[in-house]
């Protein structure tokens, strides 16, 4: 053997003496448990953990009432049924499934009530581990394909605008309230950024003294959300957010509807969104209960991301409003409204703006401040006629 072999194969001994040392030393000083090095496996029983929820909510004669059913999940049973068939069969992941040796995985009713009972509640990932047998890491990622799966599944009913049908109820209940014309109640909420990274801060930063994303929503009286815009940072005011959101996309683009009324004897030809009224308005009443229903939006958001607090706050409005449905009056439903007035007629704009000179000009008259101002002071003197003579 000569040298230069020789040379090669001490190298070979020398790699190989290398990588067993290298492996006896992990098999020594470490083990990988779960999904974390150095950290004990937990036995959770997740078995006994879905049988506990079953128990407690899902047999026929459940431990807890319905009502309390509703209280703990902001929903009747047969929604939450609805909801988790739903998600299961859009997304794998909430399939129980079965490991090589036969121990069967988390449930979907064990995924599905940890995201909600975290949206519910705004508790952290890890305080629902002893209920319903889940980890940390576990209960997060659920969290974040419920309501990726919610978005994508219940999204284009439930948060969709309002069609000719959808518009003419609108335009008659809000006649009878008074203000002929009116789409819908407009305002901006701010849900606070917690874990808001340090660079982002000062831009994240408005009013409210701490980093903040704003929520830009239409409510009409029922507390169903027509519009929701999200993701603008909470240093920009109601009027910046308004110049950024797709509000008036389709009505500049021709696809609109196209609203016909008469307030004091002017003729208007678009409708509107009443907005900072001196009491207490639509909107503001569903950003109430919408919040009372999902507290992690209530509260400061510890999340780092802002996609992941998107798909968040889009999935709870989306659930406010499959609540709404799920549990109106029927009676309410077949409600007629009376006037004295004609009630508005709703059309559809025959074309899309055929040249940009014609978008501008649509744009234009939806920002005209001299019809803004007219239209005010016709509505003032409307309600006064309506309720000048009024002692309360």
């Amino acid at each position: 053997m000569d040298a230069e072999e020789e040379e090669h194969q001490t190298r070979m001994r020398m790699g190989a003496a290398y990588i067993y040392n290298q492996r006896e030393r992990a098999n020594s000083i470490s083990y990988h448990g779960g999904s974390t090095m150095n950290h004990r496996v937990i036995d959770r029983n997740r078995e006994e953990g879905h049988a506990r929820v079953c128990r407690n909510y899902f047999f026929d004669t459940p431990t807890y009432t319905d009502t309390q059913f509703r209280r703990r999940f902001r929903m009747r049973r047969s929604l939450f049924m609805r909801i988790e068939e739903a998600v299961m069969a859009n997304d794998n992941y909430f399939t129980q499934r079965t490991d090589a040796v036969g121990v069967r995985g988390l449930s979907s009713l064990q995924k599905v009530t940890a995201a909600l009972r975290m949206l519910a509640y705004g508790t952290a990932a890890d305080a629902i581990d002893d209920y319903v047998r889940i980890g940390e890491s576990t209960a997060i990622e659920s969290l974040r394909r419920f309501v990726k799966s919610i978005v994508e599944v219940f999204g284009t009913e439930y948060l969709r605008r309002p069609n000719a049908e959808d518009v003419s109820r609108l335009l008659a209940e809000n006649e009878q309230r008074g203000f002929p014309g009116m789409l819908g109640s407009i305002d901006c909420m701010h849900w606070k950024w917690k874990n808001c990274p340090a660079g982002w801060q000062g831009m994240y930063t408005g009013h409210v003294h701490e980093p903040t994303i704003i929520l830009e929503a239409i409510a009409s009286k029922d507390l169903w959300i027509w519009h929701a815009f999200f993701g603008l940072p909470g240093s920009l005011n109601d009027i910046n957010v308004l110049d950024r959101s797709h509000l008036f996309e389709e009505l500049a683009e021709g696809r609109g509807p196209e609203v016909r009324y008469t307030i004091n004897g002017h003729e208007y030809n678009i409708g509107y969104y009443l907005a900072d009224e001196s009491v207490r308005k639509d909107v503001e009443r569903a950003f109430g209960v919408l919040q009372s229903r999902f507290a992690m939006i209530r509260g400061p958001s510890r999340f780092w991301d802002v996609g992941t607090m998107k798909y968040i706050m889009t999935a709870c409005i989306i659930l406010h409003n499959m609540i709404i449905e799920d549990e109106r009056d029927l009676s309410m439903e077949e409600e007629h409204f009376e006037t004295n007035t004609e009630i508005p007629t709703v059309t559809h704009i025959p074309r899309h703006p055929s040249t940009f000179r014609e978008f501008l000009q649509v744009h234009q008259q939806i920002q005209d401040k001299q019809a803004h101002v007219q239209l005010q002071n016709d509505l003032i003197e409307h309600l006064w006629q309506i309720h000048g003579g009024d002692t309360n």
